[in-house]
């Protein structure tokens, strides 16, 4: 197939893929919803290595942790590129994180240097002013960013393994402190490869770019995939409903888009944006959802605004993209689909260890070449994760009859009320059905008579008038009783990470106030 990679080292498929398409537009980058940069394959190979020489100058080897503390940028793409060029390890992190989180993070991974925004670096400074620092202003147009454009622009000779540590993705920390997923150079291959193969990326495909580029979906699944099969990246500084749309519906020319990946709370912005409007998406092939769940009633959404039922998937900062539904074949709303090429999957009791029956809940074991070696500096989390090989992914699912898989809740959020085991995302998928709701997340919070009782935050749609009795009413005509919300309240969005995840602490403190 078109693209596919033989080497199981990124710089190599990266190489290939430049030389391949030297003369194509790679990146179109996107501020404020205006073309800024357009950067062909060849330039971006000849910047990567101008950048990868300039860090070579200033102290960076291979094995050296880089935080990259960058807005979404050129800048940001390059130095990653550039990274994976000398063998270093590119550590990714959210420009937003605060000083306490960046003080951990920089604790975590000792870094050699740290590239960082202009608001940034001041933070970095205060934190460690001996850290080598260097400060990009992602403001600029991006040829005006002179930093590494004196350096030789000669491929950079570095001796790389496919077991070499390329990534340290950390996880969302949705609870405790963050692990540093260590992601190496077969695994983001194999999981490139993979995404080409079963979302057929090809050459001939242009890529509307809206995610960030500090977590797996952005980086791996959406340019590692797209850059190794010599697609086109239109790049947005940043997400922005009306940029999208506007971009989006270009039926012709080179800015004419064929691919479009985000998680469930963009599509949702996408779909308010767009109101009655009835636009013509036609030549748009493939719409991907992922990083949080799509709830049923939003596919169908998505398919109606859109033209097309988007393609659910699932992944892990820890795994890579793990199971997709087909492009063609059945797309099962609810469903994160079947499992990539290679990857092994068991489901099992996790107080026994036992495979359960098909069709029964249980949590998700992985095996494959996707999956990290383990978190950085982290031992003994580590060996939690494993079980004679096997990745536990804390996930709850069941696989049906046809192969599909479900995933029904985190095993971390099951509440325990007078000793029964309840499943949050069951709730939340009966409350969910209520046309006036737009989402819910149900939680467990201290009771002195059950231990937890169960609780539901509701984000109604404008204008709905819904009640707490309406939610607690619906839930007992399809709940047990015990199993039915003790506690609602209507709060205008729910608190969520970056990637659209609901973050279930925070929630739990709506409920103390």
């Amino acid at each position: 197939m078109e693209g596919e990679m033989i080497s199981e080292v990124l710089k190599d498929c990266f190489v290939q893929s430049f030389q391949n398409f030297s003369t194509k537009k790679a990146i179109t980058f996107f501020r404020e919803g205006k073309v800024e940069t357009k950067i062909s394959y060849h330039e971006l190979d000849s910047d990567s290595n101008r950048m990868a020489n300039k860090l070579r100058d200033i102290g960076v080897n291979k094995g050296d942790r880089v935080i990259l503390f960058l807005p979404k940028s050129l800048p940001f793409v390059v130095a990653h590129l550039a990274l994976q060029k000398i063998g270093a390890i590119c550590v990714p992190l959210n420009p937003g994180f605060k000083k306490p989180e960046m003080t951990y993070f920089i604790s975590d991974t000792n870094p050699r240097l740290v590239l960082a925004g202009t608001d940034q670096g001041p933070m970095i400074k205060e934190i460690d002013d001996k850290l080598p620092l260097v400060v990009f202003d992602t403001r600029k147009p991006y040829h005006e960013i002179d930093f590494f454009r004196s350096a030789s622009d000669k491929a950079v000779r570095m001796e790389i393994s496919p077991d070499d540590p390329a990534l340290i993705i950390y996880t969302s920390g949705t609870t405790g402190k963050p692990k540093g997923a260590i992601l190496t150079q077969r695994n983001l291959v194999h999981d490139a490869n993979n995404i080409m193969q079963i979302w057929e990326i090809t050459s001939s495909d242009v890529l509307c770019h809206a995610l960030p580029l500090f977590h797996v979906h952005g980086l791996c699944f959406a340019l590692h995939t797209s850059l190794m099969a010599g697609a086109s990246v239109l790049m947005l500084d940043q997400f922005s409903p009306r940029a999208v749309i506007e971009l989006l519906s270009k039926k012709e020319g080179e800015e004419a888009c064929t691919v479009f990946m985000a998680v469930p709370s963009m599509y949702a912005r996408l779909l308010d944006y767009l109101g009655e409007k009835n636009l013509d998406f036609s030549h748009m092939r493939l719409w991907t959802s992922g990083s949080a769940p799509l709830l049923p009633k939003d596919f169908q959404r998505i398919k109606t605004a859109f033209g097309k039922e988007p393609v659910e998937r699932e992944g892990m900062s820890e795994t890579g993209m793990n199971f997709s539904n087909p492009i063609r074949g059945v797309r099962k709303p609810g469903s994160i689909g079947l499992p990539l090429p290679g990857l092994s999957v068991r489901i099992v009791n996790p107080e026994t260890f036992e495979d359960v029956v098909q069709g029964q809940v249980g949590e998700i074991w992985l095996k494959g070449p996707g999956i990290t070696p383990g978190y950085w500096k982290k031992p003994r989390e580590t060996e939690k994760a494993f079980v004679n090989g096997w990745f536990r992914t804390g996930d709850l699912g069941k696989v049906d009859n046809e192969g599909y898989y479900y995933l029904t809740d985190r095993i971390k959020h099951i509440i325990i009320s007078g000793g029964e085991n309840i499943s949050p995302k069951e709730i939340e998928n009966v409350i969910n059905q209520l046309d006036d709701v737009a989402e819910s997340s149900v939680v467990g919070v201290p009771d002195e008579k059950w231990g937890e009782k169960v609780a539901a935050a509701v984000v109604a749609r404008p204008g709905s008038g819904l009640k707490p009795e309406d939610i607690r009413d619906f839930c007992k005509k399809h709940l047990l009783s015990w199993k039915c919300p003790k506690e609602v309240i209507f709060l205008d969005e729910l608190p969520k990470n970056t990637m659209g995840k609901v973050l279930k602490e925070e929630v739990k403190k709506a409920f103390r106030t």
